[in-house]
């Protein structure tokens, strides 16, 4: 793919010169007009060149972000960008926007569809950026990149943790490092690093905490189902379950996988021998229901955390890259540490 760096907003002559501010660790330049310096996120005359899945993008400041799934607005609204959200695209696999601990921010912008990401969505939407995940939200099949938006001077977005195999432009990093990135990114976008700092240092001294409290001797080992019947949908190692098992003390089993949500046969399942099964909570199918499954399949009966019914249930938004991966981590280390009391 050919992609184009976005253009900068038109700055009138006698007022270039910048300062040029770097935000830390994230790849990301800075500029703003000193005149506007102070002024904030939404001055108009910002701008910031950052890596958009390892491709430099020059952003100037959005005023009508659109965000698909809970991950890209829980991002947003963890920065206090809310006044740069126009809207939100939640299919109905989602949990309630109403149980989001950013519940006010989605009640104060336009919910705008429970389809699929399209674009012409997003046109209608007249947004000028757009967050989504690669594959996730951004699809070659339904026509909605991320080089085709560049063509329409739309702004993009895409999670860190899903662009390692983007085409054209990779980038691989670990799955809560990635969240780390996109809201320093978005940080330095918005005009809002220091913020993002925060966010950032509070994020990581609260895994830091999990990992200190994790129980003692070998990773407990974990299957993550997400769904399936004649083969188990799964947590490969680039996804932030694969990160939240760890971090918590446990192995996931498929971390082997160099994929993000992948199938497995049920006889790999069985040969792995996890010992606690976490259910990714969505959809229209109940964890209990997918628990009721498990238990009803022959081949899982020998399975260690089938016959001692050791399951963990997690959110879906907890599960997906976004700030409520932390709150996942902590809850799933809890339960480690009282199984192992």
């Amino acid at each position: 793919m050919n992609h184009r760096p976005l253009p900068l907003r038109p700055l009138a002559a006698a007022s270039l010169a910048l300062a040029a501010l770097a935000a830390t660790g994230c790849g990301a330049r800075v500029e703003q007009d000193p005149e506007q310096a102070g002024a904030g996120a939404g001055a108009g005359s910002a701008t910031a060149t950052v890596d958009r899945c390892g491709e430099p993008v020059e952003y100037t400041t959005p005023e009508r972000a659109v965000v698909y799934e809970g991950g890209s607005a829980d991002k947003m609204f963890a920065l206090g960008l809310a006044d740069h959200v126009h809207g939100y695209v939640m299919p109905p696999a989602n949990p309630p926007v109403s149980e989001s601990p950013w519940a006010d921010d989605y009640a104060a912008v336009e919910f705008l569809s429970d389809d699929l990401l399209n674009r012409e969505l997003v046109v209608d939407a007249e947004a000028d950026f757009v967050v989504a995940g690669w594959n996730s939200g951004f699809s070659d099949q339904r026509g909605i990149t991320p080089e085709i938006l560049d063509g329409l001077g739309i702004q993009s977005f895409m999670h860190t943790e899903s662009c390692y195999n983007y085409p054209g432009f990779p980038e691989r990093v670990e799955p809560f490092e990635g969240l780390y990135t996109d809201l320093e990114r978005l940080g330095a976008i918005f005009g809002v690093q220091d913020r993002a700092a925060e966010v950032v240092a509070d994020y990581r001294a609260r895994v830091e905490a999990v990992q200190e409290q994790a129980p003692g001797g070998d990773p407990v080992p974990v299957f993550l189902y997400d769904s399936g019947t004649d083969q188990a949908f799964t947590a490969g190692s680039q996804v932030p379950p694969n990160d939240i098992i760890r971090f918590a003390g446990g192995r996931n089993v498929f971390d082997g996988l160099d994929e993000r949500w992948t199938q497995v046969g049920w006889e790999a399942v069985v040969e792995a021998e996890p010992e606690v099964i976490v259910i990714l909570d969505y959809g229209d199918q109940p964890a209990e229901d997918k628990i009721a499954y498990l238990e009803g399949l022959p081949a899982l009966a020998d399975v260690p955390a089938v016959r001692a019914d050791d399951y963990f249930v997690l959110d879906y938004n907890e599960g997906i890259s976004g700030p409520r991966n932390i709150d996942g981590v902590e809850k799933f280390a809890e339960y480690l540490r009282e199984r192992a009391a």
